[in-house]
């Protein structure tokens, strides 16, 4: 469920893009318990959640003609990047209030070495997932992704 402006209120999962929209996007992330939803996407940019597991990673991937820029709001890890998917040779810890960015056509990957989820936010520009995406699981993720081509 995703917080509105309205503070009264909890809205069900769903994509609010490409309307004007406000939230409380650390409550937000918090809440979160999905893999990866997809609160706002526009056709320039897309805002998602993701939650990952203690001992789970997002995955190892690049995306070509997408800049992405990530947010920690809760736990600890290591993101990694690099130029091949096998010299992954940037890596560093982050954790709850750190943010990082990841250049278009840059293998990464951001493990979890905590004992709590990372919750987290993410700006892809452009959109990367179709609108309206929610997986509720990496394995769901990772379906989807064979599934869509992206």
């Amino acid at each position: 469920m995703i917080f509105n402006r309205n503070r009264d209120y909890w809205w069900p999962e769903q994509d609010f893009g490409p309307r004007p929209y406000v939230v409380d996007i650390h409550r937000a992330a918090l809440l979160n318990d999905n893999f990866r939803t997809a609160i706002w996407t526009g056709q320039h940019l897309q805002l998602t959640l993701m939650s990952i597991r203690p001992g789970e990673d997002i995955g190892l991937e690049i995306h070509p003609d997408v800049d992405q820029f990530i947010r920690i709001e809760q736990g600890q890890g290591v993101v990694m990047m690099g130029d091949a998917r096998d010299r992954l040779d940037f890596q560093e810890r982050v954790s709850a209030g750190y943010a990082f960015v990841i250049p278009a056509n840059t293998w990464h990957n951001l493990y979890n070495t905590g004992n709590v989820p990372i919750k987290l936010y993410s700006i892809y520009a452009p959109p990367q997932h179709p609108h309206g995406t929610v997986h509720r699981t990496k394995a769901d993720a990772e379906a989807a992704e064979r599934h869509e081509n992206y």
